[in-house]
């Protein structure tokens, strides 16, 4: 199929690589305000796995070319991956589309607009045969690749019969193993993919209200956790209690919602719940540092390991380590900082900062002189350190577990302290 893909997001990138990648004819497009010059040098767009060799292998191929400017003419598919702020470059684009399209053609709505937007599309083309379908982005970041390539789902919003099987055309290639495809109408998928992400932030949330509870009553969440998680009716998906979510989909895709929920007059007390309790969460770390030390902070060093809003990503994104940094320097702390992906893009933030030491290469030197360690990111390097090492570097050997990977017992048999989420060593070392 002749495809145009029109956006600057993961989704338009990872969606121009794949489809050229099966023998689609795509021209991709970014958005003018992240042209290509600027994405190809973009550390998201990089350190994703395997992304950038798929786009120069598709360019190489000629199946992929990439366009400065919206490459309008007869296609079968134009594929619309924007950021939720770029809806009138959206309106615009599909604006256009009639005057050069004589042929019919199906408009794939890949962004998170208001609901009933890809509605509002159609009505835009206003041909017979041109159709707008919904098709949220479900993407994971850090493994965008095999989402795409590999879904476990695909929600579809489509009330047109031949859409419907020419967007099943179109992804075939991806969808060999099951029918991964939901159909549903176009406002219930832009819905459903919304829903989701409140749901998984309230489970995390309330999981982080339970690891509270758990520390004032001096129970081991781990065991409320397992418990939870046992029963058939909950699972452990997302059952992990941290120091925060971030991230630029996630944040954005629940602020969204909440959007959604006031134009519709039905304000939620729940969701505002959610991401009230996740912003304190990402001061969890400094209130337990504050406590330990009696708020005597100044001039004290901290080491943290992980500042990329989850593994695998370059991205800081509404990230706890922003919140977690600021509270730190407002209190006059000195800060190292190591992660194996991220540091670029907080350098760009915190690069002038006296107080701020960037350790790129040896996350232990992140530890020399530190009155505390606080792990923020659960980077697969962090999980199993070498402790009498981090004893012997460390003024004081505190260890702040913000994503309780560590075993508390094991740990403080070791000679540290251990504090994490609802999560302590035990006193009687039984």
């Amino acid at each position: 199929m002749r495809v145009n893909v029109y956006g600057s997001e993961l989704s338009a990138a990872v969606a121009a690589a794949a489809l050229s990648s099966v023998g689609h004819q795509v021209v991709w497009c970014p958005h003018p305000d992240f042209p290509w010059h600027s994405l190809e040098s973009a550390e998201w767009l990089i350190r994703e796995p395997g992304l950038k060799e798929q786009i120069d292998t598709g360019c190489r191929s000629g199946l992929l070319t990439i366009a400065e400017t919206p490459a309008h003419g007869e296609v079968d598919i134009h594929w619309l991956a924007l950021a939720p702020d770029q809806r009138d470059a959206a309106e615009a684009y599909v604006a256009d589309v009639p005057a050069t399209q004589s042929t019919p053609l199906v408009v794939i709505n890949n962004s998170t607009f208001p609901v009933g937007h890809t509605e509002r599309f159609e009505a835009l083309l206003g041909h017979a045969g041109q159709v707008a379908v919904a098709l949220p982005d479900m993407l994971e970041e850090g493994r965008a690749w095999e989402t795409f390539t590999r879904p476990s789902r695909w929600l579809l919003g489509s009330e047109d019969t031949q859409a419907t099987h020419q967007v099943r055309e179109l992804l075939r290639a991806f969808n060999r193993r099951q029918d991964v495809f939901q159909l549903m109408p176009r406002r219930a998928a832009e819905l459903t993919k919304l829903a989701i992400i409140g749901m998984l932030a309230t489970r995390i949330s309330y999981m982080n209200e339970l690891a509270g509870l758990a520390d004032s009553l001096d129970v081991d969440v781990e065991h409320v956790r397992l418990g939870m998680g046992a029963d058939s009716r909950i699972g452990f998906e997302y059952l992990y209690p941290g120091c925060g979510f971030g991230g630029p989909s996630f944040s954005r895709d629940l602020m969204r919602l909440a959007d959604v929920q006031h134009a519709s007059g039905r304000e939620s007390l729940l969701l505002e719940h959610v991401l009230d309790i996740n912003e304190q969460k990402k001061e969890t770390l400094f209130r337990k540092f504050w406590n330990h030390f009696h708020g005597q902070l100044f001039e004290r060093r901290v080491a943290i390991w992980g500042a990329a809003f989850k593994p695998g990503t370059t991205r800081i994104d509404q990230a706890p380590v922003l919140t977690l940094l600021d509270a730190l320097l407002a209190q006059g702390v000195n800060v190292n900082v190591h992660d194996p992906e991220a540091l670029p893009a907080l350098r760009a933030l915190y690069g002038d900062h006296p107080r701020v030491t960037f350790c790129d290469d040896d996350f232990y030197a992140a530890c020399d002189g530190a009155d505390a360690l606080m792990l923020v990111t659960e980077w697969k390097c962090y999980w199993n350190p070498n402790w009498r090492q981090l004893s012997e570097r460390m003024a004081t050997p505190l260890i702040l577990d913000g994503r309780n990977i560590f075993d508390p017992d094991y740990v403080a048999a070791r000679g540290l302290i251990y504090r994490g989420i609802g999560r302590r060593a035990d006193p009687t070392g039984a």
